[in-house]
């Protein structure tokens, strides 16, 4: 019997179960998601299983059992975003599944709404600043109203929003199927230009000066000064390339997760994400996703033009003094976000 059918064979039997083994004081919790070795349902894989808030269809049924036309004709969408995913992981499963086992800690990104059912993994440059208010609002019970009224720095105080790793493993498998589960993704290099933009070239950032900007100067830049050493506020996005590609910078720790791959942060190969929005359609999909939590009569994305985006055409100006070998280099560390999430290699590019 081939290896992937007795694999099947041996999820199947566990299915719905949870391995905890200690070792140590360090808890390694296996959980059963939507393997890839297993067929994607197309329809509402939740069934009656669903448990329902008081009065109101949850956001799963919303969006895989949609009453209403203009729903209908959205799920379509997204049900191929869903597909492209599964496509992708199952195609690449190599590399997207290197491994069966999530500890908790891989759960930190997943901030999770009891009122609503809903769970959001949130990516930097993402638009996440905004979806924590969002969050904020909707888990506070009449604290807030107003989500631009919220801080950007109070919306990313931890203890503001409860996170899927704070919970028993029971509690996690439970919100996990139970619970509408999506992200935001962004074009990964415009996403990456953005995060260099934000944390090496604005002067406020010492913090991340101090953290990465000394490192990258000490291993990228042949004699740098002193000054340039102590400081780390002059990193060259050059530099910050090779110290991507570099790889003792792969095996020495994470990527921040400013710059980490979004399938590295939400896992979408292991945990089943039922929507997928994107920075391209931000508005439209944010304000879907309200809908189907059923609050999209009064609560929507915050709308407001941001004149320090970071554009398509800005990162192709910041990738014009990368060598095509980094540029090649470069492409493989996030190739699975630009095939999950269907994004075509950009022009600019010179790939060896």
């Amino acid at each position: 019997m081939k290896p992937a059918l007795l694999e099947v064979m041996r999820m199947n039997r566990i299915c719905r179960m949870v391995l905890a083994t200690c070792l140590g004081s360090f808890i390694l919790v296996i959980f059963y998601f939507q393997s890839m070795l297993h067929p994607v349902m197309r329809r509402n894989p939740f069934g009656v299983d669903i448990c329902c808030r008081k009065g109101s269809r949850s956001p799963l049924q919303e969006l895989y059992n949609p009453t209403q036309l203009e729903l209908s004709n959205t799920a379509v969408l997204h049900q191929m975003r869903r597909d492209q995913v599964t496509d992708t992981c199952r195609a690449n499963s190599a590399l997207s599944r290197k491994r069966r086992v999530l500890t908790p800690s891989d759960l930190k990104h997943l901030v999770v709404d009891e009122d609503h059912e809903l769970i959001y993994c949130y990516v930097p440059k993402v638009a996440c600043t905004n979806w924590k208010r969002l969050m904020m609002v909707l888990t506070g019970r009449g604290k807030y109203s107003d989500p631009m009224e919220i801080p950007a720095s109070e919306a990313h105080v931890a203890a503001n929003l409860k996170t899927l790793n704070q919970y028993s493993i029971p509690e996690i498998n439970h919100r996990l199927k139970s619970y509408m589960k999506f992200l935001f993704v962004r074009e990964p290099f415009e996403r990456l230009v953005s995060a260099y933009r934000n944390k090496f070239t604005q002067k406020y950032n010492t913090s991340f000066h101090k953290r990465y900007g000394t490192k990258i100067i000490r291993r990228q830049r042949k004699n740098a000064t002193q000054e340039a050493l102590r400081r780390g506020d002059d990193v060259r996005f050059e530099e910050f390339v090779a110290y991507l590609v570099d790889p003792h910078t792969q095996r020495e720790e994470p990527f921040n997760e400013h710059w980490q791959t979004v399938h590295s942060l939400c896992h979408p190969c292991h945990i089943h994400y039922d929507l997928v929005g994107k920075y391209e359609t931000l508005e439209e999909d944010s304000n879907y996703v309200l809908r189907l939590a059923g609050v999209g009569s009064y609560l929507k994305f915050p709308t407001y033009a941001k004149s320090t985006r970071t554009t398509d055409e800005m990162t192709t100006e910041f990738f014009q003094n990368i060598s095509s070998e980094h540029q090649t280099q470069l492409y493989e560390v996030y190739k699975l976000d630009f095939l999950m999430f269907n994004y075509s290699v950009p022009s600019y590019l010179k790939l060896e």
